[in-house]
């Protein structure tokens, strides 16, 4: 199919993979308000078109925690995105270094840190939680060091994790053993270029960074229930301490939507935060990351540098997103679409498509630099 829009590749996304994969990328939590919201409150944002002005040399690079970055951007953590391709990370990796924007690891990725770096020609980020096990957390920093990673993003909204009812309707969550794998099987058969691709030849189906602690326990049913074991509900500001000790690079805190929390990680010493929702898939009902955002920029925009992400489909939603008083923004299920649709090329398709929506944009309202993208270039602000 064509894949002129983001929404394309949803789209062929949901074509090729099994439901199970699909649902959980594409999904939120609860009854997915928020993840409504996110995209709702973006698209209502009136662009100022402006006229006459000369817009014949247009530059898009930014620069980020010392980094010179072709676009404003860069590709989320997402766990599990790995799948939507064999050897999904090493894919999207390359994709976004070709693009000049960084490409982020979580820790629950199918493929592990020492792998995307023989992938990868340049430093990537990589993204981490707050888990029990701090031995652990200690060894996937130092394993983070040793494979140059630039800058570590520690996401703290996910104490717990939040209920997605999308993955109880697919098999992903609440059906264990036998039962359960039967059923991902089925819908695996159902899409038989992912299972050839992926399925067969993209093993093994494993987390690559969790593995070792997983002892050879490595379905997915293993995988959740590491989660709901080792994410740490007792996590606190003072954990900062022991990230600084351990990590001495760049440091994002992903997960921030009050602007009380905003200042705490500034007083705290972190170089940026990512205004973000989880994507909605957390706490259902709490504001889109466009509402969220202007008051956090305002209050400590000039201290750290702020970051969003949440409900872009489009590169006109990145514009609205540094209107709002964003840096920079991370895609999520952008480039997870575009990866399970049609792998590097996939993501590197829908980069280039993102950068020519950002230059109509910004052609049309007048500007022709990010750090000319305010609160000026939209109507009624």
């Amino acid at each position: 199919m064509i894949t002129a829009s983001i929404p394309d590749f949803r789209e062929a996304a949901r074509r090729r993979l099994p439901r199970f994969l699909f649902e959980y990328i594409d999904g939120g939590s609860y009854a997915e308000t928020t993840l409504r919201r996110n995209v709702e409150d973006l698209s209502r944002l009136a662009l100022r078109q402006r006229v006459l002005r000369d817009v014949s040399r247009m530059d898009l690079s930014t620069e980020l925690f010392g980094q010179k970055l072709a676009l404003p951007l860069a590709l989320a953590p997402i766990g599990l995105a790995g799948l939507n391709a064999r050897r999904g990370e090493c894919q999207a990796v390359k994709a976004a270094e070709n693009a000049g924007v960084p490409f982020t690891l979580s820790t629950v990725g199918a493929c592990s840190i020492e792998e995307v770096a023989k992938a990868a020609s340049k430093p990537f980020w990589f993204q981490l939680y707050m888990i029990r096990d701090r031995a652990f957390m200690k060894d996937l920093l130092a394993k983070a060091v040793e494979a140059g990673c630039s800058t570590l993003v520690f996401t703290v909204d996910m104490p717990v994790p939040g209920s997605r009812y999308r993955d109880y309707h697919t098999g992903l969550a609440g059906a264990g053993g036998l039962k359960g794998a039967a059923w991902r099987a089925a819908q695996a058969a159902q899409r038989p270029g992912w299972a050839w691709d992926v399925g067969l030849w993209g093993r093994p189906h494993t987390l690559g960074n969790v593995a070792p602690v997983l002892e050879g326990n490595s379905g997915i049913e293993d995988f959740f229930a590491w989660m709901r074991n080792n994410f740490d509900p007792s996590i606190s500001w003072r954990d900062l301490d022991f990230i600084r000790s351990e990590w001495k690079g760049p440091l994002i805190i992903k997960g921030i939507l009050d602007p009380e929390d905003a200042k705490e990680a500034a007083n705290l010493g972190a170089d940026g935060i990512v205004v973000s929702n989880h994507g909605g898939r957390q706490l259902d009902g709490v504001l889109s990351s466009a509402r969220a955002l202007p008051p956090i920029a305002e209050a400590v925009g000039e201290r750290l540098t702020v970051l969003a992400d949440g409900g872009v489909r489009s590169g006109l939603d990145v514009v609205r997103l540094l209107a709002l008083g964003a840096k920079g923004v991370l895609l999520g299920r952008a480039w997870a679409w575009a990866l399970g649709a049609g792998g590097e090329a996939g993501v590197t398709k829908m980069l280039n498509l993102i950068e020519a929506e950002m230059r109509v944009a910004m052609a049309l309202t007048g500007t022709t630099k990010i750090a000319e993208i305010d609160n000026t270039i939209l109507a009624g602000e």
